[in-house]
């Protein structure tokens, strides 16, 4: 995925082969494919967390991710086509980077539809994980959403619009800094966020019920419960236009 090439070598290095194992005890199995938009805080551990502060803990993950991934390298190096094929998935979540050029939606989509084949197989619905673009490429949010979208349309999925999230958050004053410094990867509230939007689609409920603290696993300062609110209302909007 060409827009994630500019990845510390630190972290490449760190997170060469980024793969986690299921979590015990969840009957609803969600997979995780994808980069370090997705390996980066952990946003599927965030997803369990959240569930576990609902009191839901019928929910478990694994993780397929590597540095700088798109859906074409996923199919070429093979590893999340095998997890596909391990067990029986509820929903198969899937990212690559914001993909807003017209070749990168066209080729977001295509392998979209080849993974959704093996997807639906596994006895899972796919679910698109909307990312966002680049801090200096703020203003392709618009084309990035649309990019998600009809990749989940085509494939009857589910569109988790997490960088429509991210966009009306940093739209508003006095923003929860969801950027780290390099102006790509999410900081622990981005992921948090990512995470909730996730969670919230999958379940099909309405962020605006989740807690109003950050869930343990978040590695940052604790956000007053307005401010978690408010993020939660993010969210909540962001998913409300995308089913519209």
């Amino acid at each position: 995925m060409r827009s994630l090439q500019h990845l510390s070598l630190a972290l490449t290095l760190a997170c060469t082969h980024a793969t986690a194992a299921p979590v015990t005890g969840g009957a609803l199995r969600i997979l995780f494919i994808g980069n370090s938009l997705t390996y980066v805080n952990d946003v599927p551990a965030l997803v369990t967390a959240i569930a576990r502060q609902m009191g839901d803990s019928d929910l478990g993950t694994q993780m397929v991710a590597f540095p700088d991934f798109a859906l074409e390298d996923h199919w070429n190096e093979g590893s999340a086509l095998r997890a596909l094929t391990r067990q029986r998935w509820e929903y198969v979540v899937m990212q690559q980077g914001p993909s807003s050029l017209p070749e990168n939606r066209a080729s977001l989509e295509s392998w979209t539809r080849r993974f959704a084949t093996h997807i639906r197989a596994a006895g899972a619905e796919p679910v698109l994980y909307e990312v966002w673009p680049q801090l200096q490429r703020r203003a392709d949010a618009p084309a990035v959403l649309l990019s998600y979208a009809n990749a989940a349309a085509a494939v009857q999925g589910r569109l988790a619009p997490v960088g429509a999230a991210w966009d009306g958050v940093l739209a508003s004053a006095g923003a929860v800094p969801l950027y780290s410094s390099d102006g790509l990867h999410a900081t622990p509230y981005g992921s948090w966020l990512a995470a909730v939007v996730i969670y919230a689609t999958i379940r099909q409920l309405d962020p605006r019920t989740l807690p109003s603290v950050l869930p343990v696993g978040v590695a940052a300062p604790a956000l007053a419960p307005e401010t978690v609110r408010t993020l939660l209302q993010r969210a909540a909007e962001a998913i409300a236009a995308a089913a519209r």
